[in-house]
Parts: structure tokens; C-alpha cells; sequence
């Protein structure tokens, strides 16, 4: 049986566990994922309302969070969207689905908060099946006017971001400090920090810009 529910307290510790073991050694040797998911609940763009986990049969197997970032227009009008991250799923469940029910379910109780975007940055591999285009296809950019490769735009609502070009901004939370990270996963049980193949996928792909 499958439930999809909101966060609580007591799943707090294993749904950083959770993220540690879903990421370590995916994008770095060790991983941040697990020290963002720790710090991001007391900020104040997290979105308690958005923040799921999902349960197989009574456990809990993985986790979506949000936060609100921003998208600037060319006469300097704000308008507020969402990011997501990390979304987590147990290493032994990965490549079941659980990761797109997860999103499925947020993006409808997104709509229904009045959300009509979510921006996010990764793999295409991973995102463009659950309806996630290139940032260029809807004229979104960062500081600068460049197109990230790996950062990718969903509307939530058809038509929310056509006619004008957009600069992201995400929310300061996710700018984290990797010493700091690795300070607070020397404070866990040792997991083994490795140099994988990934790693240089991830290098190529988040210094990679669209022209």
C-alpha cells in the first residue's frame, strides 16, 4: 500500500538518512542533500504544505521539499514560483515510479496553493518525463542571460510564463556552504567517500549553457 503525506517531526532524522543514502557519492565524493534537507525547514521560503514523504506498506521511502524562488521580468516585476529539492527515494526503491508519483501529487496540491511554475536544476534524463522543458523553450535564464543546461522549467498552469523573458533567482537556503555540509556529515555514521563516474557527468552538465 502506498501513502503520500505530509512531513512530520518524527520522520525528521530518517528523511535526512534517506536523502544521505540516495546521494552520497552521486554528484560529489559524500554529499550537501542530507545538510540542506537539515537546514531548509527553518527557513522561511520552505513550504511546509509541500513537503512529502511517501510510505510502501508503513515506511517511509522517500521525500520532496520546496521552497519559493523568483522569476524577474524585463521591466523588474517579481513573480513568485517554486523549486523543488532534494526529492529523495531510498536506493532500493529507486526506478519504480515512487519518485514520479511523489512530484505527481505536489504538483497538484501546488496548483491548488496557486503556484503555476516550478524551476528546478538536474539531469534531463530524470525530469523530462515528468513534463519538465528546457529553461530556453520558456525564455528563463539566470543573472546574465545565460541558459543552464540542466535547469529546467514545468508550468503549472498553461501559458504562465509566455511572452516575456524571465531571470531565476532561487531562494538563499540553497545556497549552502559545502564546508558546512561536510562538517555536519562527519557528525553520522561513516559512509565511505568515493569518486564515481557520475560525478563527471554532473561537472560537464551543470557548466554546460545553451547558446
Amino acid at each position: 500500500m502506498i501513502i503520500i503525506r505530509n512531513e512530520r517531526k518524527e520522520d525528521f532524522r530518517l528523511v535526512e538518512e534517506i536523502t544521505r543514502r540516495a546521494f552520497y557519492n552521486m554528484y560529489i565524493p559524500g554529499c550537501v542533500e542530507h545538510y540542506l534537507v537539515h537546514i531548509m525547514r527553518d527557513h522561511e521560503d520552505f513550504i511546509p504544505e509541500l513537503d512529502f514523504v511517501i510510505e510502501l506498506d508503513g515506511k517511509v521511502i522517500g521525500n520532496i521539499m520546496y521552497t519559493k524562488a523568483l522569476l524577474t521580468d524585463e521591466s523588474g516585476n517579481k513573480k513568485q514560483i517554486l523549486t523543488f529539492g532534494p526529492l529523495c527515494i531510498e536506493p532500493e526503491y529507486q526506478r519504480n515510479g515512487y519518485g514520479k508519483l511523489l512530484t505527481e501529487h505536489s504538483f497538484e496540491k501546488a496548483r491548488k496553493l496557486g503556484y503555476d511554475a516550478v524551476v528546478i536544476f538536474g539531469s534531463p534524463a530524470n525530469y523530462v518525463s515528468k513534463g519538465f522543458k528546457s529553461c530556453k523553450k520558456y525564455n528563463v535564464c539566470v543573472e546574465g542571460g545565460k541558459f543552464p543546461a540542466a535547469m529546467m522549467v514545468k508550468e503549472l498552469k498553461e501559458g504562465a510564463l509566455s511572452g516575456k523573458r524571465w531571470i531565476y533567482t532561487d531562494s538563499p537556503v540553497m545556497n549552502i556552504s559545502e564546508e558546512a555540509a561536510m562538517s555536519y556529515d562527519e557528525t553520522l555514521p561513516y559512509m565511505e567517500k568515493k569518486h564515481m563516474p557520475s560525478q563527471e557527468e554532473f561537472y560537464i552538465l551543470s557548466n554546460s549553457f545553451l547558446e
